[in-house]
């Protein structure tokens, strides 16, 4: 997505060529797409992205039919087909709801379908609700980066991405003279979490919020890596093993 909450053409194609070169190498891929709210916004002529609660998940509604229809048709082109998958906290929490999704993405998968997921935020007010009490509901998600971490944790995926609008984690705000790109990582200690910043306006997944979705895949025992969905043929980048974003691996037990 842009600043603005549209939606990047050229980012957009070009990561679905990227995902459809990840099919032809014989892996599965999961997306986990935001953008539904942004598109409503854009498609309703509001001024900005509304605060009311019922606003906003209008524009979900309104936005979300418009960004599937999106990837639909990229994905035509390039040979591959897609399924909408719109979730809530709910699919985690009751057992039966998540073998259910459990089972819907394997089968997706086998059938060679790309699955493109996102928050349903036209029922969910998780982003709102922080519920308290009980251990079975600290991972709640709020936003897709948690999202997409539970996601990759329940179905057995090998890495997480998380594409975001700088190269990766830096020792210090990207705009600053002298920050650093941090090419690798084995913990998330205090001193790391210092560098994380917030998110924009409109979207939900700033920095704080990727280093989160970092460790649950971490303690799952499983890598994750941010880097720009910004830059051309990232994803490619990533498939081929060269040092792009910041890749962080599970700690080691002792």
């Amino acid at each position: 997505m842009r600043d603005d909450g549209g939606v990047s053409i050229g980012a957009f194609y070009g990561i679905a060529e990227s995902l459809a070169n990840f099919r032809r190498a014989g892996r599965e891929v999961l997306l986990v797409s935001s953008g539904a709210v942004g598109l409503g916004v854009q498609r309703l002529e509001l001024s900005a992205r509304p605060s009311e609660l019922a606003l906003v998940q209008a524009c979900a509604a309104v936005g979300q039919s418009r960004l599937m229809s999106m990837y639909d048709d990229a994905f035509q082109k390039l040979g591959f087909r897609v399924a909408q998958v719109l979730l809530t906290e709910d699919d985690f929490l009751d057992s039966r709801r998540h073998e259910n999704l459990r089972a819907t993405l394997t089968t997706l998968l086998q059938l060679g379908v790309i699955p493109v997921i996102n928050e349903n935020d036209t029922v969910s007010t998780a982003e709102l609700d922080s519920p308290a009490g009980g251990a079975d509901r600290v991972r709640v998600f709020g936003d897709n980066d948690k999202l997409s971490a539970l996601v990759m944790t329940h179905i057995d995926a090998d890495l997480l991405v998380l594409l975001s609008d700088v190269d990766g984690l830096y020792t210090d705000d990207p705009q600053s003279e002298g920050a650093t790109l941090i090419a690798e990582l084995d913990s998330l200690d205090e001193r790391i979490r210092r560098f994380a910043r917030g998110g924009n306006g409109r979207g939900r997944g700033g920095m704080e919020t990727k280093l989160e979705a970092v460790r649950i895949a971490n303690e799952d025992g499983r890598p994750a890596i941010i880097a720009n969905g910004r830059t051309a043929g990232i994803l490619d980048a990533i498939l081929a093993g060269k040092p792009v974003g910041t890749l962080f691996f599970p700690r080691k037990s002792p």
